[in-house]
């Protein structure tokens, strides 16, 4: 028999039906990838046949995987696309998925396979003519040569990437490598110099000259440098200018996360607790699954919001989180020790603990130790950490060329409390003044606010009660804005034992037991102290264990932190 049978004949109608729609199916994929709608361009790849896609589909799959937050998903595909561009013999486009398979794994946690793609990317670009996806491999040479101290050789290669990309045409790897050349010149110290070049790249970023991955890529640097250089004023604006971005992107943006996580940090420290809490939460939404050190730091953010609005379970959940995400929770959960008057536990978390090199983390560490070592009496001690402080501020003001920087604000802070508690009255309130008016101006208000706290009580001392009062009442209205509780408690209670009254209706007797016993004292060392006998000691704490319906010396160490007692 010659003739097709009539089932044979629909049967083929039903397979060029279906090869027309996989054919539009495909077209309408390779349509939203063209558009960067990733969301849709995975969901219609998804659908669609492996064997029919090729390396390009590959590649567009493994973005929208890569956008969608899909890391494994986006690896695989990128292998495929890597695979088919390799049998192919197109060079550059092998290199270029290597590179990403390297940059992908590395972001995983998987250094020996990342390092294995890299290998791959320079074997098929390096006898290439000169083309722009060279230029990925000039920048791992430029933060390679970086890590190894080598600025000049590193600043060459930059360079050389800067000049590659200048030549081929691509914004995008033109502005990367400015964000290289800047980086390059803060890590030499040359901080003023690569913070202006950092705008530029920030600038290209802004004015809509890249790529939306260019884009995410140049702000994200960009703010980490910001933040890891403490400069508050340029991290809050072009984080602003960055969450716009975000904004008018499309919901799948791996970006949006990332550049969140500098938002809280600039909340935070502006003082808008409400939404750097409502910012958090949104963040760890965001953020994508490897992303594990930036939740940390967004828990550790939370952690310190709690703390200081006296919500200790909450603040302790947080740091605990931050601590499973990799994000050491200190100084915070020691400050979080002291203010359960837990001092002696504070002062031995501190002890053992070292800063990474952000030089916020470095201050915010530096400073926690005089607050505990003054809590503790630990003069020499307290003193000793200020001194480190005032030198990093002056090596910071030597690399950026100027002092009114937040490390000044937190060296003058620590410097002026320790010299209150070395008896250094005038010494005191010139520092405290210089600290206050640095963080008026940083718009940092609750640092502000407790260098008004010390201040006051350094005016009080002198014997300028009006002084102490004026001061009192801004820090209780700042902390009342703030919602930090037992701060608003410790300015009410100071701006009451002004008038003659102390807090809890404690005697002046019971107050300094109270102050002793909050600073670590033994009632033998009070008794001492003191010239009294133990058993007096005992019969105070007693009566103040009463009058404050406490149990425990700590619960009474708590109370005399939270009221301006110690």
């Amino acid at each position: 028999m010659t003739g097709r049978t009539a089932g044979q004949a629909a049967t083929e109608t039903d397979t060029a039906a279906d090869s027309a729609a996989d054919t539009d199916a495909l077209r309408l994929a390779r349509a939203a990838v063209a558009r960067e709608t990733w969301a849709d361009a995975y969901r219609l790849l998804s659908a669609l046949d492996p064997a029919r896609l090729t390396p390009d589909d590959h590649a567009g799959f493994a973005d929208a995987a890569w956008w969608t937050s899909r890391i494994e998903e986006s690896i695989v595909h990128r292998t495929h696309a890597y695979s088919g561009y390799a049998a192919q013999g197109a060079a550059r486009r092998a290199g270029l998925m290597a590179w990403l398979l390297f940059y992908e794994h590395q972001l995983a946690g998987r250094s020996a396979v990342a390092a294995g793609w890299l290998r791959r990317a320079r074997r098929h670009l390096g006898g290439e003519p000169e083309c722009a996806e060279q230029c990925y491999l000039a920048w791992m040479d430029t933060e390679a040569a970086q890590r190894r101290g080598a600025f000049d050789e590193a600043m060459g290669c930059a360079r050389r990437m800067a000049a590659v990309a200048r030549r081929c045409g691509s914004p995008d790897l033109s502005a990367m490598s400015v964000q290289a050349q800047a980086s390059v010149l803060v890590a030499r110290g040359r901080v003023a110099e690569g913070l202006d070049l950092l705008d530029d790249a920030m600038c290209a970023a802004a004015a809509g000259e890249l790529s939306s991955f260019f884009t995410g890529w140049v702000y994200c640097l960009g703010l980490q440098q910001c933040m890891a250089c403490a400069d508050l004023g340029r991290a809050a604006e072009w984080t602003d200018a960055a969450m716009r971005w975000c904004a008018s992107m499309p919901a799948e943006n791996n970006f949006r996360g990332l550049c969140r996580v500098h938002r809280v940090q600039v909340l935070e420290l502006r003082g808008d607790w409400d939404r750097a809490l409502t910012e958090a939460v949104r963040t760890c939404e965001e953020l994508p699954p490897h992303e594990t050190w930036p939740a940390g730091e967004v828990f550790y953010l939370v952690g310190e919001v709690r703390r200081r609005r006296g919500e200790p379970a909450e603040a302790e959940t947080a740091y605990d989180r931050a601590h499973q995400l990799g994000r050491d929770p200190q100084p915070g959960l020691a400050l979080l020790l002291l203010a359960r008057g837990k001092a002696e536990a504070s002062a031995a978390a501190l002890a053992h603990h070292r800063a990474g090199d952000g030089r916020l983390e470095r201050c915010r560490l530096l400073a926690a130790r005089v607050e505990v070592a003054l809590a503790l009496g630990r003069l020499d001690e307290a003193r000793t950490a200020a001194g480190e402080l005032e030198a990093l501020a002056r090596e910071w003001q030597r690399l950026c060329g100027s002092a009114a920087t937040l490390p000044h604000a937190c060296a003058a802070s620590a410097g002026g409390a320790v010299a209150f508690a070395a008896g250094d009255l005038d010494g005191a309130q010139v520092l405290l003044h210089r600290a206050l008016a640095l963080w008026l101006d940083l718009g940092v208000p609750y640092e502000a606010a407790q260098a008004r706290m010390t201040l006051a009580a350094a005016d009080r001392a002198a014997g300028d009660e009006e002084g102490a009062r004026l001061e009192l009442r801004a820090a209780h209205r700042t902390f009342g804005q703030l919602g930090a509780v037992p701060d608003v408690r410790r300015a009410a209670a100071l701006l009451t034992a002004g008038r003659g009254r102390p807090p809890g209706g404690l005697t002046d007797r019971e107050v300094q037991v109270l102050r002793l016993v909050a600073a670590g004292r033994t009632n033998r060392a009070v008794a001492a102290q003191l010239t009294i006998s133990e058993h007096t000691v005992a019969r105070h704490l007693n009566n103040i264990f009463a009058k404050l319906d406490v149990s425990s010396r700590a619960a009474a160490t708590a109370y005399a932190c939270t009221h301006g007692l110690v």
